[in-house]
């Protein structure tokens, strides 16, 4: 393998495969489109601090043109994209697709789309990687490793312990707010009834948000500005990598480079990249000794669907995964009244274990209390007219909380990415996704088990206001270059390495063989530096 790598991506899964070429020794190139977002407003600002020292704190909240304003539906989704995460799904390509059944999201930004994730670190089980060639053995010492390096905090020692195998290098918590504090202390005195009658679980989250000064970053300091942007850095994004990567020696960064396609010899080797300057349009050649793909799920199968059709090859890749989501608004009965805590961690700080017959079924749900968030997607779905709703929020705002339901996916044949042509003689990507046979049973059995545990709790979750999130809506997008131990073109070693190519890399989702019903990022970075241990070993 050579010492000189050229990887394509600038999320999760990039920066990871790329700091662990360098401590291997290798010399790295990353070519990324890396739109950069604005510098964080008044960093020592609270929340309400923005509200009161920002010269136009309306802008900020909700938008310019007021984007960030959710009208009234009932498909709507319960937390708008803080306009200063725009750039994080900016369109600067204008990329054509036709889709069915799915409605996926890209992102062009440095970081890619873990710069707007909730920070959920939950690595799998060996039972959940069973349809994998790798184990928990085998990702364990990764999944240290990348703790190591970005922060993550949590127990291992909880009723979750048993869905969350542990790991090193895990920070003690981070201080919960009262109404997570109320929640899990009704659960631990109920703990023996509520886990025999529903077989579920309630535990601390592992999240990657600093408890303790870090790498040069400080501890949270529960300032409530998680959802528009940690402006210290305490939560990680795939930025603070990318940070780091450019300042070692080895590494160089092109950014604003779109990657078109690859070429290679009739042995399978690949020669070059072609790509061009998202500025000028200048069309550029890149020769490659080592190429890896790192540039998600969706962006990867373009640029090999792309240098595929180039010689005459157009395939279908199959098995696109994602995980189905359902989000349950709740009311904490015994907290209305009660003050919400402004100056607090405002992402999930407690999860729900829910087994199923097969550990893979698992269905994990991330508990979080409505702290700082904008209330007005809430306050607009009680029957009521608006300004009695706005009267009835204020007495129950410390008292609501909404539970983020996943459920696991699998590879199916009828899923797939592929090329047509498109206008102005340019092909489209064509991305088809329909749920499994199973899907409306599950959900039909599953939702009113989370219901009824909440009940047991003391929280009433309307069922009106639950909602099904549109297929896509969760970005864990895996699956099309499945990792297995003897499978056929596009298909990849457990190392990673793209069958039938001699020197090509797949190291983001696309080798994922299932989807579990975990937030996957915390994988994506520590599969990707497993892959590069062993390719470059």
């Amino acid at each position: 393998m050579s010492d000189n790598l050229v990887i394509i991506g600038g999320g999760a899964s990039a920066v990871h495969a790329a700091q662990t070429a360098l401590e291997r020794g290798r010399t790295v190139t990353l070519i990324d489109i890396g739109v950069t977002g604005p510098d964080p407003a008044l960093p020592g600002a609270s929340l309400n601090g923005l509200k009161t020292e920002l010269e136009d704190p309306v802008a900020y909240f909700l938008g310019e043109d007021y984007s960030s304003l959710i009208l009234p539906s009932n498909g709507s989704e319960y937390y708008g994209f803080p306009p200063s995460k725009e750039y994080v799904l900016r369109d600067v390509i204008g990329a054509e697709q036709k889709v069915a059944g799915i409605a996926p999201l890209s992102s062009y930004a440095g970081g890619g789309l873990a710069q707007a994730w909730t920070a959920g670190s939950y690595p799998f089980t060996d039972a959940e990687l069973e349809a994998f060639p790798i184990g928990w053995s085998d990702m364990e010492p990764a999944y240290s490793e990348v703790a190591r390096r970005i922060g993550v905090s949590g127990v291992t020692d909880d009723d979750l312990s048993v869905f969350m195998p542990t790991h090193d290098a895990l920070q003690t918590p981070i201080p919960m707010d009262e109404h997570s504090q109320h929640l899990l202390a009704t659960y631990s005195a109920k703990r023996a009834k509520l886990t025999a009658k529903h077989n579920m679980y309630l535990g601390r989250a592992r999240i990657a948000s600093l408890s303790q000064d870090h790498g040069g970053r400080p501890a949270c300091s529960q300032c409530g500005r998680c959802l528009w942007g940690c402006p210290t850095q305490s939560i990680y994004t795939p930025s603070v990598t990318l940070e780091h990567l450019r300042r070692q020696p080895g590494f160089s960064y092109l950014p604003g480079v779109r990657v078109d396609r690859f070429e290679f010899d009739d042995g399978g080797r690949v020669t070059q990249i072609v790509a061009h300057r998202l500025e000028d349009g200048e069309a550029l050649t890149l020769p490659v000794e080592t190429l890896v793909l790192a540039a998600g799920t969706i962006g990867s199968a373009r640029i090999l669907l792309q240098s595929l059709h180039q010689t005459g090859q157009d395939v279908s890749l199959s098995g696109l995964m994602d995980n189905r989501q359902v989000l349950m608004p709740f009311i904490n009965l015994a907290r209305v009244g009660s003050p919400f805590d402004d100056n607090s961690y405002q992402y999930n700080q407690l999860a729900i274990g829910a087994p199923m017959d097969h550990p893979h079924d698992y269905v994990h749900g991330l508990m979080t209390t409505l702290t700082t968030a904008l209330i007005h997607p809430v306050a607009q779905s009680l029957p009521v007219g608006m300004r009695t709703a706005t009267g009835i929020f204020r007495n129950i705002h410390g008292a609501l909380g909404l539970v983020n339901i996943n459920f696991a996916d699998t590879r199916r044949a009828d899923n797939t990415v592929s090329l047509e042509p498109g206008k102005d003689g340019k092909h489209r990507l064509v991305i088809t996704y329909t749920p499994s046979a199973d899907e409306a049973d599950r959900i039909k059995r599953v939702v009113p088990k989370f219901r009824n545990f909440l009940m047991d709790m003391g929280c009433f979750a309307p069922p009106p206001m639950t909602r099904l999130r549109p297929m896509g809506a969760s970005v864990h997008y895996a699956g099309v270059m499945p990792m297995l131990s003897d499978g056929d073109d596009f298909t990849t070693d457990r190392a990673g390495r793209l069958r039938p190519f001699e020197n090509l890399i797949v190291a983001d989702g696309s080798t994922f063989t299932s989807l579990p019903a975990k937030n996957l990022t915390f994988t994506l970075m520590a599969n990707a530096t497993r892959i590069m241990h062993e390719a470059l070993a």
